[in-house]
């Protein structure tokens, strides 16, 4: 049980870590021809979207809400030992993860945005 435990950390603190910067390096599809500005224009708006930090605002709110689902449910099922103990702590993991995907949706949209404020015409 503890290996198990070692494990679904170590996978959680990997997958947020992945998402720090993955949104920010965001290229959208450009639908037509691209200009000689195209790489500087790009770069500029992923250096924004890199300034919005690693996690949502509501990451928070993520967080405590599948902690207390988590733990609320493994009380009222499977309460063992630690098991609300651990239930909650994934939930949290779990949490952290969502708002750090949110996060990386979000600084894809800051970067299309700010491509179609150069006038790039941009797909997806």
């Amino acid at each position: 049980m503890r290996l198990a435990k070692s494990i679904s950390t170590l996978a959680l603190a990997g997958l947020t870590a992945a998402c720090v910067n993955s949104g920010s390096s965001y290229q959208p599809v450009i639908d037509g021809a691209v200009g000689p500005n195209y790489s500087n224009d790009l770069a500029a708006c992923q250096s924004l979207a890199e300034q919005q930090g690693a996690f949502a605002p509501s990451t928070g709110g993520q967080m405590l809400g599948a902690a207390a689902v988590a733990a609320g449910g493994t009380a009222l099922f499977a309460n063992q030992g630690t098991n609300v103990r651990d239930a909650a702590l994934i939930g949290a993991g779990a949490g952290a993860v969502s708002g750090a995907v949110d996060q990386q949706r979000r600084k894809e949209t800051i970067i299309a945005n700010c491509m179609r404020g150069r006038g790039y015409n941009v797909v997806r």
